[in-house]
């Protein structure tokens, strides 16, 4: 039986409204973006140790977001922290 705050069901139940953000990685293939993006932001290690970088294709999806919903960094931290749907 799902519960209330069950992620999975709580997933299904959003997936059901037709986000649209499923919408994009319908019609998207965000692939295609990760050999340009590497590319273009290789970045090489100084020494052993530090944080290991974000996906860049990652990345590239939230600068997307921020401009599909006209977001400034702080709030698409907050949306992404915050709601599934992100």
């Amino acid at each position: 039986m799902a519960e209330l705050f069950d992620y999975e069901f709580q997933l299904e139940k959003i997936n059901k409204h037709n986000p649209p953000l499923q919408k994009l990685d319908a019609v998207i293939d965000w692939e295609l973006f990760r050999k340009p993006l590497e590319g273009a932001f290789a970045i090489e290690a100084k020494g052993a140790g530090g944080e290991s970088s974000y996906d860049r294709l990652l990345i590239f999806k939230i600068i997307i977001l921020q401009r599909y919903y006209n977001l400034s960094d702080e709030q698409t931290e907050f949306q992404i922290k915050d709601r599934l749907s992100f």
